[in-house]
């Protein structure tokens, strides 16, 4: 119950962020996102802006907290598991190219980019949840 209750909270926390953080110069989250491709495993590629990687969150959001509604919250839980053991693998610091954004838009940009490393994206850098299933062996 207490993992089913920190699933929704982070998911609402994740979806009021997307909301309420004010858009970002989209050439330094492109340098941003090129800077964290190293740290997490994402594709070169893929430099979304801010409000790209907020509706590659918000999608994942409503996945996850649409598996726990519906009684995968084992599913659920590895996911948030995996996406946040990514986000995290590079360490805490800081990329310097991602200096001169504000910490919800810099957070937005490294989940973003590690549901990108995890394979979790398709076409257009879209989420894919068949993909993050199928990644989590579901």
């Amino acid at each position: 119950m207490r993992r089913t209750t920190t699933l929704l909270a982070v998911a609402c926390l994740l979806t009021i962020g997307a909301v309420g953080c004010s858009e970002s110069d989209d050439d330094g989250a492109k340098d941003c996102a090129t800077a964290l491709t190293e740290r997490t495993g994402g594709d070169s590629a893929d430099t979304p802006t801010v409000s790209e990687a907020k509706e590659r969150i918000d999608a994942l959001d409503k996945t996850l907290a649409d598996m726990v509604r519906s009684g995968y919250q084992s599913v659920a839980d590895k996911a948030f598991d995996a996406l946040d053991k990514k986000s995290k693998q590079g360490g805490k610091g800081r990329p310097e190219a991602c200096e001169s954004l504000s910490e919800d838009d810099y957070t937005a940009l490294l989940t973003a980019k590690a549901i990108n490393g995890l394979g979790w994206t398709g076409e257009g850098g879209q989420f894919d949840k068949l993909k993050m299933v199928e990644s989590l062996g579901g």
